[in-house]
């Protein structure tokens, strides 16, 4: 009899990493908007009111800024807050601890002193998000020394980075695609933790080098699978944007001589942007122009139909790899 694989949907890996973080370090807990009540944070705070009580998990009012101040001055204080966001466009009320207290904390005291926290934003399209409530914010706050900025891409991904993330010394930035929480994928049952400064390589070619980010690495992924050639690319998994390795990239862009970034946010000013930048700076000379698949220098529209159209699709992806091959 075969043994019954165990899958996950990103959402309950999520919520796998906050339960075990929690039983792992007393002095971990979780606040927010709605984050023990209603739909639990699309259910990644499911149970962990009844496991874990009430001092350690809790709602919060709608004021963004004083919660970003309780978790600086706890994660001061030893603690080892996670601050849920449901929506990173009002995390705009946040950038005064963001940028003039949490960043620098450690940079002013030499070291000395710490603010180990994990702030949760939740991103991306959804069902109609529109203007106010679909930004992503990434490049801005990699943009700030002193934070990290992760972006998890699948189930297993967002459990280890988080678990990793939880665990560090310093302030993270944690972002999640709404377009990811109901996709799975085998996700082990021990805790693990993933080098959140190393991008993972997630197919190995030798003709084109794609890199993306988040929800752009599953439309990758999907667009990979419609290349006959799909052996010829390789693809690379970012993770985080502030303070990522680039050896992977440095390799593989010398190799294929060909490059496609997917990000899901604005192309002016992004982290494609900066790729494409570094890569120039060192020398790396490309047989071919790079190419960007970015959202639109626009703002989000609400209707579904301009909507579906505003989001980097896999068949963007696709005709970008046949024009390069």
């Amino acid at each position: 009899m075969k043994k019954k694989v165990r899958i996950l949907t990103f959402s309950q890996a999520i919520q796998e990493a906050l339960a075990q973080s929690m039983k792992i370090d007393k002095n971990v807990f979780i606040f927010g908007q709605g984050v023990d009540k209603t739909a639990l944070v699309f259910k990644t705070t499911q149970g962990l009111k009844e496991k874990f009580g009430k001092k350690r998990i809790f709602d919060t009012p709608n004021a963004e800024q004083g919660e970003t101040a309780l978790a600086a001055g706890a994660a001061n204080s030893g603690l080892r807050p996670i601050l849920i966001h449901h929506r990173v466009d009002f995390m705009a009320y946040t950038f005064d601890q963001l940028v003039n207290w949490i960043s620098l904390w450690s940079f002013k005291s030499a070291g000395k002193n710490r603010m180990p926290l994990v702030i949760r934003g939740i991103i991306g399209k959804g069902w109609g998000q529109g203007p106010q409530h679909a930004k992503t914010l990434h490049s801005m706050f990699a943009y700030i020394p002193g934070l990290r900025v992760v972006i998890p891409s699948s189930p297993s991904e967002a459990k280890g980075l988080l678990l990793s993330s939880i665990f560090l010394n310093d302030p993270v930035i944690f972002l999640e695609y709404r377009a990811l929480y109901n996709t799975k994928e085998y996700v082990p049952l021990k805790p693990y933790f993933i080098d959140i400064n190393s991008p993972r390589i997630r197919y190995v070619g030798n003709k084109i080098t794609i890199i993306a980010i988040g929800s752009g690495v599953l439309t990758s992924i999907k667009a990979i699978e419609k290349i006959k050639s799909k052996s010829e690319i390789e693809l690379i998994d970012l993770r985080e944007i502030a303070n990522f390795n680039y050896d992977k990239i440095f390799k593989s862009v010398k190799k294929t001589g060909k490059l496609i970034i997917v990000e899901d946010g604005w192309e002016k000013f992004s982290i494609a942007s900066e790729i494409i930048s570094v890569l120039s700076q060192k020398g790396i000379k490309l047989k071919k122009p790079p190419v960007k698949i970015c959202w639109p220098n626009s703002h989000v529209p609400m209707s579904n139909p301009l909507e579906s159209k505003y989001y980097p699709h896999e068949n963007q992806i696709v005709k970008s790899i046949k024009k390069m091959i």
